[in-house]
């Protein structure tokens, strides 16, 4: 989760990385905010130090000390203090081993604020490091890359034929963002497949409205439905506001779909915490080193109506806080695939030159004291999407043909199978029922029917797939949250 000042917020730009690049962050710089009973909040007061024992401290950073002047008088190279001092940095901020904090030096961040403007052009995908590889958190929903079929867990390891390996994460998003219209060609390694994919994303403007709301009507009455796509600054307003016109409508029951959803500043979460969870329930805990455990109550006394949420892999985060909040306090189902798995806080610190230093501060809680870090948030009610939902975007130069067996006929096969054109296999090799599936294809939409995927085949594949994907009655797990909420309603 984040917190505000100059941390990685912005980065809901380029390739989306809200902070480092994807975190909770706490909201007021450096402190928690604690909830007073009528729900407003306040900031401790925080300690003058966190070092128990200065003597020893002092000789430990007599011992760096000693280290650096070593290396800066009798090293066979000649290295400048900032090139010292930020390895040093580093190496730390290694050594806790956490995927979550991370160290940029002066000139890094520099670049990285600089770059930012309010275009939040790229390909749209929260990022990660994990195990020295860029992984993907959760594509962003609506972006070029949820489109292109990249996801959660995606490792890119190559930009347009560069390697990633070795690069830290700003170096590697730096080869991955780049201005609208400019082609990303991404060799990525995904779980359970054998062979690395490469997917093409052309970069656009990311979208940036993080809520969006529609009634839905069904036999029982009218139900609303609000799906967040990250925790912004301005969502818990956004959300408010949304949540109001729809309780104009007099709405039955209310779903909340947070899928794809990697999180953002604590606040947003707590807001909107407030705005759900009944009876003076606890919305989360978080435990630090310091203070022990603090729970946050939220200020709703009464539940309004039933409540259900959607969740997927790449829920993480604050969409874990308010899924597990809404799970645990009481009737609210939760309905989808098990949940990232983030349970960490972080808070970003601006050194003295410039630099950047975030650091995990903290754990947090369910509000019946679960930690769900690497476990995710398991739902009440486990839902897969159709297999379709897992396609990917044709490379550009793509032709496919009878007798040719690869992962690029594989996807085919996938995406006609999907569209109701069944070629009887799903395992690459074009044969002639996949041809006959093809044909078929194109013949109905007024394409030459020759069976082979060239580029206007393939783009009107992906047109009609995305139509399909769009379609309200193909989403497995929208469907069974409705039928969810209608029973609870009854």
């Amino acid at each position: 989760m984040v917190v505000r000042g100059r941390t990685l917020v912005l980065s809901l730009i380029a390739v989306m990385l809200f902070s480092s690049f994807f975190t909770l962050f706490i909201l007021e710089k450096n402190d928690y905010l604690k909830y007073q009973e009528d729900g407003s909040t306040v900031l401790p007061q925080t300690s003058s130090s966190s070092v128990k024992n200065p003597e020893k401290a002092d000789a430990e950073l007599n011992r760096f000390i000693e280290a650096y002047q070593k290396i800066m008088s009798t090293y066979v190279e000649q290295k400048s203090e900032n090139e010292l001092i930020d390895g040093a940095i580093s190496g730390m901020v290694e050594s806790l081993n956490d995927l979550h904090s991370s160290y940029m030096d002066a000139e890094e961040t520099e670049s990285f604020f600089g770059s930012l403007s309010n275009s939040f052009e790229g390909i749209g995908a929260e990022v990660t490091m994990e195990n020295g590889r860029v992984t993907v958190v959760s594509p962003i929903k609506g972006s070029p890359s949820e489109k292109a079929g990249i996801q959660p867990r995606d490792q890119i390891i190559n930009v347009n034929g560069e390697s990633l390996e070795g690069l830290n994460l700003f170096e590697a998003v730096n080869k991955i963002r780049g201005p609208k219209g400019t082609n990303a060609k991404l060799e990525i390694i995904r779980p359970g497949l054998t062979d690395p994919i490469t997917i093409s994303v052309i970069r656009d403007a990311i979208p940036i409205t993080t809520v969006r709301h529609e009634t839905i009507s069904t036999r029982d009455g009218i139900i609303g439905k609000i799906e967040i796509t990250n925790f912004g600054e301005s969502t818990a307003k956004e959300f408010k506001t949304a949540l109001v016109e729809l309780e104009s409508k007099e709405i039955q029951g209310l779903i909340i779909d947070v899928r794809g959803n990697p999180g953002g500043y604590l606040q947003s979460v707590l807001d909107i915490g407030n705005l759900l969870i009944p009876n003076n329930g606890v919305i989360l805990q978080i435990e630090d080193r310091n203070t022990g455990i603090q729970p946050y109550k939220s200020a709703l006394k009464e539940p309004k109506y039933p409540i259900v949420a959607i969740i997927d892999k790449g829920s993480a985060s604050a969409s874990e806080i308010l899924a597990a909040a809404l799970q645990e306090a009481g009737n609210y189902p939760i309905v989808g695939e098990t949940s990232y798995g983030k349970g960490t806080v972080q808070s970003p610190f601006e050194l003295s030159d410039g630099s950047n230093l975030k650091l995990t501060i903290a754990k947090w809680l369910t509000p019946k004291g679960n930690w769900i870090h690497t476990k995710g948030v398991q739902p009440d009610i486990e839902v897969a999407q159709p297999e379709y939902y897992k396609a990917i975007s044709f490379l550009e130069d793509v032709t496919l043909s009878l007798d040719m067996n690869n992962s690029q006929v594989s996807n085919l096969q996938l995406i006609l199978k999907g569209l109701g054109y069944d070629p009887k296999r799903q395992d690459g090799y074009f044969d002639q029922n996949t041809e006959i599936a093809v044909k078929a294809f194109q013949k109905i939409n007024g394409l030459p029917a020759n069976g082979i995927v060239e580029q206007a085949t393939a783009k009107k594949l992906q047109e009609k797939l995305i139509e399909r994907l769009k379609d309200p009655s193909s989403d497995l797990q929208l469907q069974v949250a409705m039928e969810t909420l209608i029973n609870l309603i009854k």
